[in-house]
């Protein structure tokens, strides 16, 4: 049974179905209409405002400069405060959701552009490239029956696409890592830099929880660890660890496992980089960088003393970002560690190197300009004091 919902629209005085394809889990938009190139950027515009999905049927090309166009006027400040200063948010975290909310609705008006995808996800329009290969990557195998995606989701499969093919250039690594779509790409190497430096308490065994690509499970085995097992519940990152484990030459030494954060067992080492910003993910793709209400964080830090053995260490990797927002405060942090019987042993930091923490222009700059990424080493039974 096809797992994707059907979207219907009327052409030519007959009514049409075909399957949804939306990784992003966004709904099918209840309206649709036919659209080409004869359609003018404005009206484009003001339909995708209204909702209504534009089913485009004329020239690749046209289509990825009209969906340019409405991204234009998406991003114009609407009319009535263009002569007004806007007023500051009232708090950072007010900014915040004015943020979230603010790429949200940029989305859906640019989703409403949508692409046919014959069969075999080919496109049987003027000029249209081959996103066979990137789609089967994102969506699986063909189950050989049409669909119908947002031009905007295509262009995103076809990024992660060349990301994989590429990789990303991991300096402490001397390698690459190649992310699969839907796997976050550690293009932020800050908190690389820290677990290389930190001082490994055993070179037996380490947990790496929450693996994603495998990137840590594969410093880790770099660094000397003779054992990792590394795990996630993510079919996706399951996929992608062990491709990357295989390629970097460490299958010998690293296992990924699919489990809930821990695996079976104790280890000397148990490392965790948890989605940062404790908020609701608007999407599945955004698991990565939103954990909501803490559930990762809490569970790692609630369940590490239990499976560390004697004199072994957790080591989390997190950023502060969501203190400098108001979603979280040390006190908080702090009182996790305390509650799951740790102690901080030591806590190493770094500033971030991405082009947003200096851009005045984005709307968290003020969080990020203060943003710090920490490796916490905590240990069991004693009062945090870092």
């Amino acid at each position: 049974m096809n797992p994707y919902p059907m979207i219907e629209w009327t052409e030519g005085d007959e009514s049409r179905t075909a399957h949804w394809r939306s990784e992003s889990g966004t709904p099918p938009p209840k309206r649709v209409v036919v659209a080409d190139d004869t359609l003018t950027a404005d009206t484009a515009y003001r339909l995708a405002c209204e909702g209504t999905g534009l089913l485009w049927r004329g020239d690749f090309q046209n289509a990825r400069q009209l969906l340019q166009a409405i991204a234009r006027r998406a991003d114009r400040p609407p009319k009535r405060k263009r002569k007004a200063v806007a007023a500051e948010p009232a708090s950072s975290v007010d900014a915040f959701n004015h943020y979230r909310q603010a790429q949200s609705q940029r989305a859906r008006i640019l989703n409403t552009l949508l692409i046919p995808l014959d069969g075999d996800f080919g496109i049987g329009l003027r000029r249209a490239p081959d996103f066979r290969e990137a789609c089967t990557e994102a969506y699986g195998a063909s189950d050989g029956e049409g669909s119908i995606a947002s031009l905007r989701e295509l262009q995103g499969l076809v990024g992660a696409h060349e990301w994989r093919k590429k990789g990303v250039e991991i300096a402490v690594l001397d390698e690459r890592i190649h992310p699969h779509y839907g796997v976050f790409s550690p293009v932020r190497g800050e908190y690389l830099d820290l677990l290389v430096k930190a001082p490994l308490p055993t070179t037996q065994l380490a947990f790496d929880i929450g693996t994603g690509t495998g990137v840590l499970a594969a410093l880790l085995a770099k660094r000397g660890l003779s054992r990792v097992i590394a795990t996630d519940q993510d079919p996706r990152a399951l996929v992608c660890a062990r491709e990357n484990i295989e390629r970097l030459g460490y299958a010998k030494q690293v296992q990924v496992v699919e489990a809930d954060l821990f695996p079976a067992g104790k280890a000397g080492l148990i490392v965790c980089n948890p989605p940062w910003l404790p908020a609701r993910p608007s999407s599945p793709l955004e698991h990565a960088i939103y954990d909501p209400e803490s559930r990762m964080l809490k569970g790692f830090i609630g369940g590490l003393a239990a499976h560390l053995e004697p004199g072994g260490e957790g080591w989390l990797i997190l950023s502060d970002i969501a203190e400098h927002i108001g979603l979280r405060t040390r006190d908080e942090l702090i009182a996790l560690f305390t509650a799951g019987g740790l102690k901080v042993l030591d806590k190493m930091s770094i500033r971030p190197k991405h082009p947003k923490a200096a851009d005045p222009d984005d709307p968290l700059h003020a969080a990020r300009a203060m943003e710090m990424t920490s490796l916490w080493r905590l240990a069991k039974d004693g009062v945090a004091g870092a």
